[in-house]
């Protein structure tokens, strides 16, 4: 009961920091896209302590539980990385070329990159986490872990998991690469601007 308590206190007290998501549909002046890529980063990040924290309390005994989790836990990892590289060209739309950001970065667009940015990846995270939960598993099903996470379930696995691990690596590391070199090029040729 203790640990439920604190988790909710921490839950609630991340939905309130998020509350971005409703001032700016209050307040006319924020309704750019500067504030609608934020409003995206805030709604990720309300959906990230969405499928762990409550979660958690159940992992040990629920292996459909624990896929569900990873699952969304790997979503969420690659659309905040795509996420935070559509905000760094937002800004280096605004930065470098400001006469043409009214046109280059209107509503449709930024509806569209967010669009894409959700629905990138979808099927091969599903896909990793559907493959390793193929996996035969001749130990305990229990894990000994916070929450559902990728190394601790190929340590259950028997066998050979060595490709499995590595197919998770090229993944993440092709998202998070990809997004990594966007954003410090954006970031770049804000700076050169100066």
């Amino acid at each position: 009961m203790v640990l439920f308590e604190i988790l909710f206190f921490v839950y609630v007290i991340i939905l309130m920091g998020n509350s971005i998501i409703v001032i700016t549909r209050v307040d006319q002046a924020l309704q750019t896209p500067m504030y609608f890529f934020q409003c995206n980063i805030s709604y990720l990040e309300i959906c990230y302590v969405s499928v762990t924290l409550p979660i958690t309390l159940w992992i040990q005994k629920r292996n459909i539980v624990c896929m569900t989790q990873m699952s969304f836990v790997l979503m969420l990892g690659n659309r905040e990385c795509l996420l935070l590289t559509a905000l760094a060209y937002d800004h280096y739309v605004a930065i470098c070329d400001p006469l043409r950001y009214p046109l280059a970065e209107n509503h449709k667009v930024c509806v569209q990159l967010v669009a894409v940015r959700w629905v990138t990846g979808v099927p091969a995270e599903i896909g990793q986490a559907c493959q390793i939960f193929s996996l035969h598993f001749c130990r305990s099903t229990q894990i000994n872990h916070f929450f559902c996470d990728v190394p601790p379930i190929l340590k259950l696995a028997c066998g050979d998991t060595f490709l499995n691990g590595m197919l998770v690596f090229t993944v993440a590391v092709l998202f998070v690469m990809i997004s990594f070199w966007l954003i410090l090029g954006s970031y770049s040729e804000i700076i050169s601007t100066f």
